[in-house]
C-alpha cells in the first residue's frame, strides 16, 4: 500500500474535491502510479483529521474521474484514467469548424481561454458532469437543487453577498430573469428607470413588456441622484435597472458614495432597484453591490455570460425577500420551466474545483492586457474604458458618424456597435461601442485597432470607401 498524505491545500475546492484534485495532480506528477493502492478511508480521515464521509466523497469523485477503482475487500487503487478513456470521455477529435461558423460581433464578448492547461481543466469538468448524464436529461425543479444553490452562494460571496438559499435561484441567464423580475413589477404603461446609456436587452424588454422606459441623467460616477429624486417627484417609477460596475457601454462604475445616495432615494420613495451585475466580477476590487446596501429592496442578478462564458446561459438571482421570490418562480416557470441541468451541473463543478476562478483570472489578466495594447495606439483621453473593461466607448470626429464608422469598421472583425443601441431618451450621440473580446486574437486585435486608429485620424472621405 502506498504511502499517500494528500496536502489539500493545494486545491481551493471543498475537501472531498480537494482529495479528488490532489489525487489527479499527484497522477501527473508520477507521485502516484497506475496499480498504487490508496490508504484505506477510514485510516486517511484519522490521518488528515476530517470527516470519514468526507474522505468517501473524495474516493467518490475521483472514481467518476475515472482516477480510482474501488474493490470490495482489496481497496482503492489507481487507474490513472484508464476507465475514462474506455468509457470515451477523453476524445481526440477535433473540433468541429460548424460550432465556430457564426459569431454575433455585436455582443459584448469577453476573451476567450487560449490556455491549453486550462482548456483541458474545462474539459475535465464537462467530462465528470457526464457521469451523471442520464439523470441530467430529466426535468428538475426550478431554481437549482441544494447543492447549486450553495455553489451559487459560495460565487455570490466573492460580491460580499450573503443571502439564504431561499433566496437564491439558479436562472437560464440574465435575460429571462430581468423579463420575469419587470413583468412582475410593472404592467404595460407603467413607468421604469434606467441610466439614459444603458444596456440593450434592457431597452428590449421594456418595449416586449411595454413598459414606459424612461432614461435618468448621468454624469461620470452614474445617474445623477438629485435627478433620480426629482424624476421619482414627478412621476411614480415602478422600478430602477442599473448596471452598476464596469457599465455596459460606457465602462463606468459607480463608485460607493453614489451608490449610497441611490440607494437612499430609492428607499425614499419606495423604489424596487433591478441590480445587473452581469460585469461585477470583473474587477479584483469593486464597490459593494446594492443587493448588500439596501437588500430588501433590491433584485440582484449575478450573470456567469461575462466572468465564464456566455454559452452556459445561467445567472444567479438573488430576491429581495422569500416572498418576492414566489411570483418570480411561477414567472420563471412559465418562460423557460428551468435552467438546463446539464450547464447548472457544469457551473456547478467548475465553481467547486476552483475552475470558474481560473477562468475569471483570464479573463481579467486579458483584459487588461488588451487594454494595454489601445492605450499605446489610441490617443489618451480620445475613448472612455476600465483598465479592465473587454469593450471601450469611442466617441467619433472627424466628420465620422456612427453609421459610417460602423460600416468602415465591418471587416476588420471587431464588433462595432453604434449608440443608438444603448440611447432611452433624446438623439444618440455620435459614439459607438468597441468590443475588444470574443474569438480574436491579440495579433488580429492590434491589427484591427491600427486600422481603427488610422480611420481616426482623418476624415471618411480621406480613409473610407464607400460604394
Amino acid at each position: 500500500m502506498k504511502t499517500w498524505m494528500p496536502d489539500l491545500s493545494r486545491s481551493s475546492g471543498p475537501r472531498y474535491m480537494a482529495i479528488a484534485d490532489v489525487i489527479e495532480m499527484d497522477l501527473r506528477s508520477g507521485h502516484l502510479v497506475v496499480g498504487d493502492r490508496l490508504p484505506p478511508q477510514r485510516e486517511l480521515a484519522r490521518r488528515l483529521e476530517i470527516d470519514f464521509t468526507t474522505v468517501a466523497r473524495g474516493y467518490v469523485e475521483a472514481q467518476k474521474r475515472g482516477l480510482v477503482s474501488t474493490h470490495v475487500g482489496r481497496g482503492t487503487f489507481v487507474t490513472g484514467g484508464v476507465e475514462k478513456e474506455r468509457l470515451g470521455f477523453v476524445s481526440n477529435a477535433a473540433p468541429d469548424p460548424r460550432r465556430s461558423a457564426a459569431i454575433d460581433l455585436s455582443m459584448n464578448m469577453p476573451p476567450e481561454p487560449d490556455d491549453p492547461e486550462l482548456i483541458a481543466r474545462m474539459r475535465e469538468g464537462l467530462s465528470s458532469v457526464a457521469t451523471n448524464m442520464i439523470s441530467l436529461l430529466r426535468y428538475q425543479g426550478f431554481g437549482g437543487a441544494g447543492m447549486d444553490k450553495d455553489a451559487a452562494a459560495s460565487w455570490l460571496s466573492r460580491r460580499g453577498l450573503v443571502p439564504s438559499q431561499e433566496r437564491i435561484f439558479v436562472t437560464p441567464g440574465a435575460h429571462p430573469a430581468l423579463l420575469a423580475i419587470f413583468g412582475m413589477l410593472a404592467k404595460p404603461g407603467e413607468i421604469v428607470f434606467s441610466e439614459n446609456i444603458t444596456y440593450p436587452g434592457m431597452r428590449s424588454i421594456a418595449a416586449q413588456l411595454g413598459l414606459n422606459l424612461i432614461g435618468l441623467p448621468m454624469d461620470e460616477h452614474g445617474i445623477v441622484p438629485e435627478a433620480f429624486a426629482q424624476a421619482c417627484e414627478r412621476s411614480k417609477p415602478k422600478a430602477l435597472y442599473l448596471n452598476p460596475t464596469l457599465q455596459n457601454p460606457t465602462t463606468l462604475t459607480i463608485p460607493q458614495k453614489r451608490r449610497e445616495e441611490i440607494c437612499a432615494v430609492a428607499r425614499k420613495y419606495h423604489v424596487p432597484i433591478v441590480e445587473d451585475d452581469a460585469y461585477g466580477f470583473i474587477p479584483l476590487h469593486s464597490p459593494a453591490p446594492l443587493a448588500a446596501m439596501a437588500p430588501d429592496l433590491t433584485w440582484h442578478i449575478g450573470g456567469l455570460a461575462k466572468c465564464i462564458g456566455a454559452g452556459l446561459r445561467l445567472a444567479f438571482v438573488v430576491a429581495p425577500d422569500t416572498k418576492a421570490a414566489w411570483p418570480f418562480i411561477s414567472a420563471m416557470r412559465a418562460n423557460n420551466v428551468s435552467a438546463s441541468p446539464l450547464t447548472v451541473a457544469l457551473a456547478t463543478r467548475w465553481i467547486e474545483d476552483g475552475t470558474a476562478d481560473s477562468i475569471l483570472r483570464f479573463i481579467r489578466t486579458e483584459a487588461a492586457a488588451r487594454q494595454d495594447m489601445v492605450a499605446t495606439i489610441l490617443p489618451e483621453g480620445s475613448y472612455r474604458a476600465d483598465p479592465i473593461s473587454f469593450n471601450i466607448w469611442l466617441p467619433l470626429g472627424q466628420g465620422w458618424t456612427r453609421s459610417t464608422f460602423g460600416s468602415h469598421m465591418r471587416t476588420s472583425g471587431l464588433g462595432v456597435v453604434a449608440s443608438d443601441a444603448f440611447t432611452v431618451d433624446g438623439a444618440a450621440a455620435e459614439a459607438v461601442r468597441v468590443c475588444l473580446g470574443g474569438p480574436i486574437s491579440r495579433a488580429k486585435l492590434r491589427g484591427a485597432l491600427e486600422f481603427m486608429g488610422h480611420a481616426l485620424e482623418g476624415s471618411p472621405e480621406r480613409v473610407g470607401t464607400f460604394f
